[in-house]
């Protein structure tokens, strides 16, 4: 009888832990993340499929500060993304996103950045010595290539004019083109400048064997300012972009998210905000 009572109780323990642990397993919410799989450095998947880039990096430490998530990486297209994560599909999306008014009717923004990127002016090499700066180019001309009214670089151009009515960009919303148009349009002299994201001027002329490499030499590239980039929550994911801000601001005060970027960029990029 003893025998038979110690076994149950043996039995009833051992339950109990196990129940005890997959209480404990199910409390951890996965999260579910999407990220385009080809936005070097700043999104992509490796030699080896896996996740990688400055903004998944970031999102893997803040995983380690959570535990009350656990992360599971999506690599994605940009459609994708944003369709998966206003739908639900996924929870979070990373793809080095600007905020506009439309996308902050449809995501959750957290009240912290995940990172930056550069943004710019293309111009002819041989129109170096008058223009250095938004406001130079100005006075120069001010023909600037259209830019589509949705694009969050029309927003960036937009609030430059606002702030300085004396020196005005003329500022034309366009329709679609060829996303790298601009350049053969400036080297032409169809315009005088191209609004352009400093990475992928690098990527699209100064890089070996870039597609347009025969322009490295008649463009160059002027850096205007660094715009915040966003992960986008789904409508029902408050909480968890609460707890996002909330372990990325310990990130910053940390060093890790300078110490990530000069990784993955080659420069703390963030310095560069406003």
């Amino acid at each position: 009888m003893k025998k038979i009572i110690t076994t149950i109780a043996l039995v009833t323990l051992v339950l109990g832990a196990v129940f005890a642990g997959g209480q404990k397993e199910s409390s951890v919410k996965k999260i579910r993340v999407a990220h385009t799989n080809y936005y070097v450095p700043y999104d992509f998947v490796d030699e080896n499929g896996n996740s990688d880039g400055f903004e998944v990096a970031v999102m893997k430490e803040i995983d380690k500060l959570l535990p009350e998530y656990e992360f599971e990486y999506y690599p994605s297209s940009d459609d994708d993304l944003l369709i998966g994560v206003l739908q639900g599909k996924y929870d979070v999306g990373t793809k080095g996103v600007w905020v506009t008014e439309e996308r902050l009717k449809k995501y959750v923004f957290p009240k912290n950045p995940i990172g930056a990127s550069i943004i710019g002016i293309v111009i002819r090499t041989e129109t170096a010595d008058e223009i250095t700066d938004l406001r130079s180019f100005a006075k120069y001309s001010g023909k600037l290539v259209p830019i589509g009214a949705a694009n969050a670089q029309y927003t960036v151009i937009d609030d430059y004019n606002k702030a300085n009515p004396d020196a005005q960009v003329k500022l034309v919303a366009g329709d679609q083109f060829g996303a790298n148009d601009g350049y053969i349009w400036v080297n032409e002299g169809r315009y005088d400048a191209y609004v352009d994201i400093k990475l992928s001027f690098q990527n699209n002329v100064l890089k070996e064997g870039a597609p347009y490499e025969q322009y490295k030499d008649k463009l160059t590239y002027i850096p205007y300012k660094g715009i915040p980039t966003w992960p986008l929550f789904n409508k029902s994911q408050q909480a968890f972009a609460d707890a996002y801000d909330t372990a990325i601001e310990k990130l910053q005060k940390d060093g890790i998210i300078s110490k990530l970027a000069i990784q993955y960029f080659g420069e703390d990029i963030s310095a560069l905000l406003d």
